[in-house]
C-alpha cells in the first residue's frame, strides 16, 4: 500500500534514505567523511519529527512496514529510494508509477554517473533531456529526466 508519511515512520524514513545513499553514491562521490560522518540516521529522523510539514510531499510503500519512499514536489520526484534488502521486487516501479499517475509527475534529476537509476527511469518512460547541472556542493552533474 502506498500511503503518505507520517511521523511514526520518520525513522525508518530517515534509514532508508541513508543506507540508500551509502550503498549508491559512494562509489560516485568517493567521500567516506560524508557517507559515513555527516550522513547520519539520528538527525534526519530528528529533522522530521521536529518539523512534520517535511512530510508532506513523502509517500511510503508499506506492507507490514515501511519499504520505500517517493518524495513529489509540484510534478516533480525528488527522490525515490527502496531499501536495499527489497530492491528488484517491484516497490520502486509501484512508487514511480504512483508519482506519475497520481501526482502528474513527469520530470526528475539523477545523478549522471548513476546508471542503474537512469536505466530504471528510462523503463518508465523518461530520457535524458539535455540539461545538466552540478549537484550543489559537489563536483559531480545531475542531469534532467523527462517523462514523454
Amino acid at each position: 500500500m502506498i500511503r503518505h508519511a507520517e511521523p511514526r515512520d520518520a525513522s525508518r524514513l530517515a534509514e532508508i534514505s541513508i543506507f540508500t545513499k551509502r550503498m549508491n553514491y559512494r562509489s560516485i562521490f568517493r567521500n567516506d567523511k560524508v557517507s559515513f560522518g555527516e550522513m547520519q540516521v539520528y538527525p534526519l529522523a530528528k529533522s522530521y519529527l521536529d518539523d512534520p510539514d517535511s512530510l508532506k510531499g513523502i509517500w511510503v510503500f508499506e506492507d507490514e512496514f515501511v519499504k520505500g519512499f517517493v518524495t513529489i514536489k509540484d510534478s516533480q520526484i525528488a527522490e525515490l529510494y527502496v531499501d536495499s534488502f527489497f530492491a528488484n521486487q517491484g516497490i520502486g516501479s509501484e512508487l514511480i508509477r504512483f508519482a506519475i499517475e497520481e501526482h502528474g509527475c513527469d520530470r526528475l534529476w539523477v545523478l549522471e554517473k548513476n546508471e542503474s537509476a537512469k536505466r530504471f527511469y528510462r523503463r518508465h518512460g523518461f530520457a535524458e533531456s539535455g540539461q545538466r547541472q552540478l549537484e550543489e556542493g559537489t563536483s559531480e552533474y545531475i542531469v534532467e529526466m523527462i517523462r514523454a
